[in-house]
Formats: structure tokens, sequence, C-alpha cells
């Protein structure tokens, strides 16, 4: 069983470049700091919304991560270009992340 993050968020069309620009760093950067990162997948929906799905080997990693913030430049550099928030969700997964 592994937790999936689920945060789904809207971006100016202006910051979309950013957005996209600052996202690898994000991912070396969880990758580096962040015990139990699996991965993650980014999804643009319409309207300017955005979907990213972050997969952890544990609640508990998922937990710390959140208490450690946008503590690189990386990660602050993504939440930087976020403009709003709309909803974040933890779940659970029996299946494999691959």
């Amino acid at each position: 069983m592994s937790t999936v993050e689920l945060t789904r968020f809207k971006v100016a069309e202006e910051k979309t470049a950013e957005l996209l620009a600052a996202r690898a760093e994000m991912v070396a950067d969880f990758a580096a700091d962040r015990e139990g990162f699996r991965g993650a997948r980014l999804i643009q929906l319409p309207g300017g919304e955005w979907l990213d799905v972050v997969d952890w080997a544990s609640a508990e990693d998922y937990a710390a991560s959140r208490a450690k913030g946008a503590n690189l430049p990386g990660i602050a550099r993504f939440f930087a270009a976020i403009d709003e928030v709309i909803s974040a969700e933890e779940g659970t997964t029996e299946e494999s992340v691959g």
C-alpha cells in the first residue's frame, strides 16, 4: 500500500511557462530531500487548472514532506507559480507505482 497526494490548483496563463520550467527542479528537490517520495505526475486540466499526483511510500512520508513545505529553491519556485489551491487530498492505493 502507498499514499497518493492529489492537489488541484489554478495557474494564470501567463505563469504556465514558469510552472513548467520549475517542475523538474521541484521533482529533483523532492527526490533529494523527501523520504519516501516515489514520483509525481502533473496533469493539465481545462480552465487553467492542474492536478498534481504525487506518490509516497507511506502516509508518514507524506506528512513529513508537508511539514517541510517549500524548504528548497526548486520547490519554492514551483509553489510560487500557483495562484490558488483548489483542493488537497490524500488517498491510498494497493497498486504498484511504476
